[in-house]
């Protein structure tokens, strides 16, 4: 069975982002890890990037960061990638498309999470 269990941490990259001209720099790390049977390999990506005024960037190529990992059960794979915005919060979602050891295709998908910068709680 194809089990892909992704994890993600988000950061604001201050010293790269220029909010008066409304540019915002966000970096992820994502961990993708296999908890399935079979060996799996990241094929493609898709993400759909929606800024707080809700547009949105669709973006799709092949693997990740010029990789595309195979992934034996139990094996976990690591990388950071970065979007801008228009706005100091957004959110990801998307999918990986993968294909496992006997050459079934399944996507993995990304859950929705936020990009935004540190708020200053009183």
């Amino acid at each position: 069975m194809n089990q892909i269990e992704i994890h993600v941490d988000t950061h604001y990259v201050e010293s790269e982002s220029i909010p008066a001209k409304a540019q915002y720099i966000f970096s992820y790390t994502i961990t993708i890890k296999n908890e399935g049977d079979l060996a799996a390999k990241l094929l493609r990506r898709y993400w759909l990037i929606t800024d707080e005024k809700g547009d949105t960037q669709e973006v799709e190529g092949i693997g990740v960061v010029g990789d595309q990992p195979l992934l034996h059960p139990g094996e976990e794979y690591r990388y950071t990638s970065g979007t801008l915005l228009a706005t100091s919060m957004g959110t990801m979602k998307g999918k990986y498309r993968m294909v496992d050891d006997e050459g079934s295709e399944f996507d993995a998908t990304i859950p929705e999470f936020l990009l935004t910068i540190p708020r200053v709680i009183h």
